[in-house]
């Protein structure tokens, strides 16, 4: 079942007319219609006034809902860390190219606009490391499980939880000595 017909089965048990609902729910009628034709879900608070409403519980006015409304936030969620990733991969590369050229050809102003460009680089990564934590996903199979919605089993998870230290030294290292090296290869690619 899905919550708009079970809306809908609650008020005409009762032998309510949509009006009617509508009324007690402090909404329009055509709310009362989106919610049973599934074009609207109700909020949080509307729910729980239609339990007490219908003398019933969550569970039973979510029947079979519970599991889609739990995919749709989770597909949110990865569609989230998608569009991060995506504004990341390209913020980051054009940040470490751009530190050379724009600080050589434009002096002041474009150490001025490099360092706005590395502010949006360390948002977003800012932004991808708290959705990261709060999922507490940190290796690279992790994130692929969470972007295919499948849970690590229990063995895996704690293979993965050991590789994370490990992961974040090598990660800081390999990082700083790749930037260090395309900062240098683009300073004398300048310098001529």
């Amino acid at each position: 079942m899905d919550i708009g017909n079970q809306i809908k089965k609650f008020r005409t048990n009762l032998q309510l007319s949509q009006e009617m609902l509508a009324e007690k729910m402090c909404v329009s009628r055509q709310t009362v219609s989106n919610w049973e034709t599934q074009k609207s879900y109700p909020d949080v608070h509307r729910l729980l006034q239609l339990g007490a409403l219908f003398q019933v519980s969550l569970d039973q006015l979510l029947e079979g809902d519970i599991e889609r409304m739990r995919q749709q936030v989770e597909q949110k969620e990865i569609d989230k860390l998608n569009r991060y990733s995506a504004v990341y991969a390209v913020f980051l590369p054009v940040t470490v190219l751009a530190a050379v050229p724009l600080v050589k050809w434009w002096g002041l102003g474009g150490a001025l606009l490099w360092t706005v460009l590395l502010g949006a680089t360390l948002i977003f990564a800012l932004r991808l490391e708290r959705l990261k934590r709060r999922h507490d996903i940190q290796t690279y199979r992790e994130i692929v499980a969470f972007m295919e919605n499948r849970p690590l089993d229990v063995e895996r998870k704690q293979q993965e939880l050991g590789k994370r230290p490990y992961q974040k030294i090598l990660l800081a290292i390999g990082s700083a000595v790749s930037a260090l090296l395309l900062c240098a290869a683009l300073w004398s690619l300048f310098s001529h």
